[in-house]
């Protein structure tokens, strides 16, 4: 087996906090001051991978993620959360970030709750693969909170004229946020009110009439993605290039546990 230190080790950047903002009872916005060049913006799903130090782990400085990959054993390796980029302002020079937190539960939604301006974050990224094409007749947006940002983006990236429906599963309307777009959208919150996670999603999406040339971005927990996939790509016979479907998350894992069940649990990832 190969050892998991020679894999190649990603280039990280160090930025620092700006400010935080509350946008709902369970969400944060953090931002950072970005690098120079940062390089995304082709992209509305772009991520980045968040490299949170081990408490009680002291790490070379400067900072070398290779140097601790070879030094260290991997359980006092950072622990690496992937977000999604919310907005990279290049003229600013400013990174958003947009968190859920639900009290103490967790790595990141805590650091964000609590997380001062001046100190820093380390990441890797970004990566992406998603935006929405100017030819499509019309755009189905649809995920939960995770994938918010990622939607809120690709709304602010539509131009007027084009059209778009979106449905966000978030746990009331105290989470529901003010979304802009210049294109004609018919955006739809869902409510979970103790309903599982995505059953709502689900539901609407089912109800939907997906004729014409649609592109799909659907997102979140692995579970509803599951549900979901075969609907439109084999029921509604939706394109493969049209469509960008993935769980972000899977209710009871971690990340650390999610990507290593990933394909196991949904073959077709």
């Amino acid at each position: 087996m190969a050892d998991p230190r020679a894999r190649r080790t990603p280039r990280l950047t160090t930025a620092e906090v700006r400010r935080t903002e509350r946008l709902t009872p369970h969400m944060v916005r953090v931002v950072l001051a970005g690098p120079e060049e940062f390089g995304a913006g082709e992209f509305t799903d772009h991520y980045v991978k968040l490299q949170f130090p081990r408490p009680g782990v002291e790490y070379p400085e400067p900072f070398d993620l290779q140097r601790i990959r070879e030094e260290l054993p991997r359980e006092q390796w950072p622990v690496t959360r992937t977000y999604t980029v919310r907005r990279w302002d290049a003229d600013a020079r400013e990174l958003w970030l947009d968190f859920v937190v639900h009290g103490d539960e967790g790595i990141a939604g805590p650091w964000a709750a609590n997380v001062k301006p001046g100190e820093v974050l380390r990441f890797a990224g970004p990566g992406g693969g998603y935006a929405p094409a100017p030819d499509a007749e019309w755009h189905l947006l649809a995920g939960d909170e995770s994938a918010l940002p990622a939607i809120a983006a690709a709304l602010e990236r539509l131009p007027a004229g084009a059209k778009a429906r979106a449905f966000i599963e978030v746990s009331g309307p105290e989470e529901e946020q003010k979304l802009e777009s210049a294109a004609d959208v018919e955006l739809t919150w869902l409510h979970r009110s103790g309903a599982r996670v995505g059953e709502r999603l689900v539901e609407a999406v089912r109800k939907l009439d997906l004729s014409g040339d649609v592109q799909a971005f659907v997102h979140g927990e692995a579970g509803f993605v599951k549900e979901l996939r075969p609907l439109l790509r084999k029921e509604r016979g939706l394109a493969k290039e049209r469509v960008s479907i993935s769980g972000y998350w899977r209710l009871g894992h971690n990340e650390d546990a999610w990507q290593a069940t990933k394909r196991e649990f949904d073959p077709q990832v």
